[in-house]
């Protein structure tokens, strides 16, 4: 018999049929920019947010990925373009969701430690819904994210 390994606390593999999980706290979703925004401008980084087109409901995969390459994107600023400007614009077409950040500030060294990969998992995220990132550096300076996600989602079950 192989050895036992340890797969967590006991809730997570001893549960009885009868338990049920206790749910988490809800996903972060646009309602919560707001939020994310205050918190932001508290850290010392300057955000305006403009939103344009006409407000459509979004599937709770797009509502997500918006906020967190948000987040992401916002992130970076913070850590690699000290004392900029960000901007996000949320754009609803009729489609699509279109998602930019943008900052003015020039490159500089990183505040803090980072991973390194938040620009993939930016594109990641959205990649799994069906969207696309692109992002790099501004001809006029600052840095650019620009999410493109579907409104809603198309079911690939037969």
């Amino acid at each position: 018999m192989p050895p036992l390994t340890n797969c967590g606390p006991p809730s997570a593999c001893c549960a009885s049929p009868t338990t049920r999980p206790t749910p988490g706290p809800p996903s972060p979703a646009l309602a919560d920019l707001d939020t994310l925004i205050s918190s932001v401008r508290g850290s010392g980084t300057s955000v305006t947010v403009a939103r344009t087109g006409v407000r459509r409901p979004l599937a709770p995969s797009t509502e997500l990925t918006a906020y967190r390459i948000i987040q992401e994107a916002l992130t970076n600023t913070h850590k690699h373009a000290s004392g900029a400007h960000a901007e996000v614009t949320l754009d609803y077409g009729a489609t699509t969701l279109r998602v930019t950040v943008t900052d003015d500030g020039p490159p500089h060294t990183a505040k803090g430690p980072g991973t390194g990969h938040g620009l993939i998992g930016m594109r990641e995220r959205a990649t799994a819904i069906g969207g696309t990132v692109t992002a790099g550096p501004r001809p006029e300076g600052g840095f650019l994210v620009s999410a493109e996600l579907p409104l809603t989602l198309v079911s690939t079950t037969v």
